[in-house]
């Protein structure tokens, strides 16, 4: 009893570590981020995609109030995974950052200097009494000089870059679908197919549209835009992962029923 209370005090402390050097509230913050959807980052050889799984908990819910990707500035895009209340406040810090940066220097902001700031503010949240780590990763998508980047944030306010990575839900199964399956030298396009094949790996190979948000950044335009419905759908067919639309399974389902029956 006496043991579990002392791991009880570490838990209500996020700036005491535990005496085997853990930070148990920032270590939950992790677990928040896995119970959010997923979202996904590539970077190709001519920009980086972004893609997120926007699963809507009910026919009533207007889509546009589900936001997990965000502009921030015309170079750089990112996707959230995990709270989104908390992630809206980390936006909002991200593009104040950019717009300082472009009115004191003249130029847009380094995806790596955006990051790190972002980061910067999230790390003294580990280290502040009275308050709580963010419970949400970001990944951080954009081209600086002519180069895609594309960096994780974590809730410790570490930051990493990567080729290709997931965080949220199923995040285990999606990192090693793209682990196997990235080519450093695809082009956006081929980014997109396998952002979708990825998602559809867990899904049973099964996605609509208007439950998935999509975004590139390319190096020619080094401009952030948003792919539509009509252009999400054209990729799904391409590669055999349309799925029915709400209600054609059930009404399917029903007619083999009635055949049993009549057979019957």
């Amino acid at each position: 009893m006496q043991g579990q209370a002392q791991q009880q005090a570490y838990d209500r402390g996020i700036t005491i570590f535990s005496p085997d050097g853990r930070l148990y509230q920032v270590e939950y913050a992790r677990e928040a981020v896995k119970r959010g959807t997923a979202s996904i980052g590539i970077r190709t050889e001519d920009g980086v995609v972004l893609a997120v799984d926007k699963r809507i908990r009910s026919p009533l819910m207007e889509r546009t109030s589900v936001e997990k990707i965000h502009k921030v500035d015309d170079h750089v895009g990112i996707a959230s995974a995990g709270h989104v209340a908390d992630a809206r406040q980390l936006i909002d810090f991200a593009r104040r950052q950019a717009q300082v940066n472009q009115l004191r220097y003249g130029e847009p902001i380094g995806v790596e200097t955006l990051t790190k700031n972002v980061t910067d503010h999230i790390q003294q949240y580990t280290q502040v009494g009275g308050a709580r780590p963010f419970g949400v990763a970001l990944i951080v998508g954009g081209v600086e000089d002519g180069e895609p980047r594309l960096y994780e944030t974590d809730p410790s306010g570490t930051p990493y870059e990567w080729k290709a990575l997931a965080v949220g839900a199923d995040r285990g199964e999606l990192q090693e679908y793209l682990e196997e399956h990235y080519e450093e030298a695809e082009d956006i396009s081929g980014g997109v197919e396998l952002a979708l094949k990825a998602l559809g790996s867990v899904n049973d190979d099964e996605l609509r549209p208007e439950g998935i948000g999509m975004a590139t950044v390319d190096v020619e335009s080094e401009e952030f835009i948003e792919l539509t419905d009509d252009e999400i759908e054209e990729y799904l067919e391409a590669n055999d992962l349309l799925g029915p639309e709400d209600g054609e399974e059930e009404e399917t389902d029903a007619e083999d029923a009635d055949e049993d029956a009549d057979e019957e």
